[in-house]
């Protein structure tokens, strides 16, 4: 462990400047003259614009421009957004409608880009976007996921979007027909919002030649690519920057319309502008989440091992295909819709439809919570239904050690597990022998008391390639430049201490330099848990490369043969020499010596196979059955992250994945009306996990280092919320059966819970 981290759980160097509000986000650094921009969005989820009247706008005080597709299209923007697109079934290629950047004829869901207006102050920007008279001839709205009368897109007949499906349908079906045991159960996993704490935004620069384009974002690559196509620019005249970012999860990983617009309105009027969204835009344009229905059939033999597991699924893509919105559910949940269980016969089928609501994509997980919340929902179905020990049920069927490297249905390459050890470890820290004291204490209060587990896994997805880049200043100070983009995690921290630990160089001195296309030349950025264990690999490579170059030139000054000199993590020894330079001094060295080759260094690594994250969690919550009202009131984590650079970082990420997930499945509920309006768009009407809501969480780790990569890491920025999903459904289905409620689904706020306690009761 000595080589690869020494595991201290180090504060976050980035929080004093954060906390004391010094922290550089979208809305801090736009430059001084930068005109603002308010977006005109679609009041209607579907329609035919017949008008669009921005004469009034245009005139008004302060107003620099008012622009619409028209205008977009004069100006040489003709393309639109892109997305990634999946096979069909039958080897054809899924749906691609085109998603414009402003509304083209046609609005498709509440809080479409219609329009948009700059002007010298926000209130002048808002004033004469006032102004703006739309005429729309409304369509009915289709707001399910089926086959509907009326069409989104053309080509696209009854809104089937997506038509997939992977494995052996027949073989399934002969084995379920075969089972001893079938479980057959539908179930949900409902639609929420991200709601970042920071909302989107941008700022977008033209300087006659080059587009400057910052928002808050996890990566700068890609969108430098799509901004240089939208606009027939070359690469090298685009920049991308992220400054500080306030969460992203996912949702803030791709091109929105709302940042090509600006830089439209940038290159039309030559000053800078700027574009922040409030909660409410955010609530309607952002990307959503989820938004799933899954049949289910799982079939055992008499022993209770799987046999058979067969998932159909409908999934909402939203109004147009987002960026991963076709891969979610697709490619993305297969890669670990088996989980930890020892089982080969497995069908999958799903149909992505388009709706009338705003694109669903990647949140924290992407695929892999969707995958891993349906089958352990689905295995606490079948222990209810065969009679027996949920815990015990999912380690009958546990890949078993002797099993590994594992290659599982979609093709995952299991390199290590013990999952029996992790969740004895849960048994002893979760208190399960003492849950039936803590049951009855519960019903003596007259309250109901649930107790459920899940056990995850989950597969690092992204970019296996990364670079890092060092660089040694005049100040004495070192900069290394990343990859990969901090949303929050505290990456500023982590990527320096890692730095630290494999050069001896004090971290205190290492500056962290990400997210700025110009100053780093490529780069994967943050999504799927990649960041640690890629960038750490790169800068493994690099460190190897330092100490090679530094070692030759030490050979010279010295005049001792290399094979005398090596390296220990710290410094520098020369075999017969009480000499002992560190990395900084020989760098101090080389710059006197006129080597300015030796002040940087890069290298890039691939990391030789994916990481396998997993670990056991158990919740438990009381239910006033009175109210319908739903307590978290204790929850424990074991998670295999292999081994860890920073203890205290690991933990913050499991923390507050936990509580998103929690929060999908006791209050996060979107609502809409029939007719697509978004009835849950401020939070007096989306309800947000806050202090009170959440227990003390006990994170403990349970290492099985990773053999995928020389750090024997495995990622960890989604794994609580891949696991916290089915633990809290687990454990409100299992108090709820005790009143007899057999069909629960998220989310479960109080009316939801009353009014499920209520049918059970009168179907008694």
């Amino acid at each position: 462990m000595e080589k690869f981290g020494k595991s201290q759980p180090v504060k976050r160097f980035e929080d004093p400047r954060l906390v004391s509000g010094l922290g550089g986000y979208i809305d801090d650094v736009a430059p001084a003259g930068a005109l603002h921009a308010v977006v005109v969005r679609s009041p209607v989820a579907h329609g035919t614009i017949t008008s669009v009247d921005l004469s009034a706008a245009r005139a008004a005080e302060g107003v620099h421009l008012a622009i619409t597709s028209e205008d977009l299209h004069k100006g040489g923007v003709t393309g639109h957004l892109s997305a990634t697109r999946m096979k069909n079934r039958d080897g054809s290629e899924a749906a691609g409608p085109e998603h414009p950047i402003l509304a083209e004829g046609r609005v498709r869901y509440v809080g479409e880009p219609i329009a948009l207006i700059v002007a010298e102050t926000l209130s002048a920007a808002k004033d004469a976007a006032e102004l703006v008279e739309i005429e729309i001839d409304e369509l009915p709205a289709q707001m399910t996921m089926t086959r509907g009368d009326t069409d989104l897109h053309e080509g696209v007949p009854g809104n089937l979007g997506v038509d997939w499906s992977e494995g052996d349908g027949d073989k399934v079906a002969e084995a379920l027909k075969g089972a001893a045991h079938v479980m057959r159960a539908t179930v949900i996993d409902s639609r929420c919002m991200v709601v970042a704490m920071e909302p989107r935004g941008c700022v977008a620069e033209w300087d006659g030649t080059r587009m400057h384009l910052s928002f808050g974002g996890q990566g700068v690559w890609g969108p430098k690519k799509e901004v240089a196509t939208l606009f027939g620019l070359e690469p090298d005249n685009v920049r991308v920057t992220h400054p500080d970012v306030g969460g992203g999860f996912g949702m803030k990983a791709k091109i929105y319309p709302e940042y090509i617009a600006c830089c439209f309105a940038a290159k039309e009027l030559g000053r800078p502008v700027r574009w922040i969204a409030d909660r409410t835009e955010s609530m309607l344009s952002d990307n959503g989440a989820r938004d799933l229905e899954h049949e289910v059939e799982m079939g055992f033999d008499a022993d209770n091992r799987l046999v058979a597991y067969h998932v159909k699924t409908r999934y909402n893509l939203g109004a147009y295909n987002s960026n991963f919105g076709q891969a979610i559910q697709t490619f993305l949940f297969a890669r670990v819709c088996t989980g930890v269980y020892d089982i080969q016969d497995v069908f999958l089928e799903a149909e992505g439809y388009y709706t009338n609501t705003a694109q669903t994509d990647a949140y924290r997980g992407a695929g892999r919570p969707e995958a891993i919340f349906l089958l352990e929902r689905s295995m606490d179905l079948a222990a209810r239904d065969l009679g027996v020990d949920p815990w015990e049920l999912r380690r009958r069927n546990f890949i078993g050690r002797d099993k590994f490297p594992y290659k599982s249905f979609s093709g995952e390459n299991y390199d290590v597990g013990d999952f029996n050890r992790v969740l004895d470890t849960a048994v002893e820290k979760s208190g399960l022998k003492g849950f039936a004291e803590r049951r009855a204490k519960s019903e003596a209060a007259g309250k109901l008391r649930g107790l459920g587990l899940c056990y995850y896994i989950e597969s690092i997805l992204g970019d296996p390639n990364e670079a890092a880049q060092v660089e040694f200043t005049e100040e004495g100070t070192v900069n290394i430049y990343v990859g990969t983009q901090s949303n929050g995690q505290g990456h500023e921290t982590v990527h320096a201490q890692f730095l630290s630990d494999q050069t001896g160089i004090p971290a205190e001195l290492i500056r962290v330099v990400q997210g700025d296309s110009d100053r780093i030349e490529t780069g994967g950025g943050t999504g799927g848990s990649r960041s640690v264990t890629t960038q750490s690999n790169a800068t493994l490579a690099t460190v190897s490369t330092m100490i090679e170059a530094f070692t030759g030139f030490l050979a010279e000054v010295m005049e001792v043969d290399p094979d005398k000199i090596s390296f220990d993590d710290e410094s520098f020894r020369i075999e017969g020499s009480n000499a002992a330079p560190s990395m900084l001094d020989v760098a101090d060295w080389a710059r006197e010596k006129g080597r300015s080759d030796l002040l940087r260094h890069r290298a890039t690594a691939k990391l030789p196979g994916r990481s396998y994250p997993n670990g056991a969690h158990v919740a438990e919550v009381e239910i006033d059955p009175e109210t319908g009202k739903t307590d978290l009131v204790r929850y424990t984590v074991v998670d295999d992250f292999g081994n860890l650079i920073n203890p205290m970082l690991a933990e913050g990420q499991v923390h507050g994945g936990v509580i998103q997930g929690a929060g999908q499945v006791l209050m996060e509920k979107v609502a809409f009306d029939e007719d697509g309006q978004l009835l849950t768009a401020t939070f007096m009407d989306y309800a947000m996990p806050r202090a009170q809501d959440v227990p003390f969480i006990s994170f403990t780790s349970e290492p099985v280092p990773s053999t995928a990569n020389p750090m024997g890491m495995k990622g960890c920025g989604e794994a609580g919320t891949v696991g916290s999903m089915a633990a809290v459904t687990n454990a409100v289905a299992d108090a709820l059966a005790c009143r007899g409620v057999t069909q629960a689904d998220m989310p479960f706020t109080p009316d939801r819970v009353w009014t499920m306690l209520n049918h059970a009761e009168a179907a008694e």
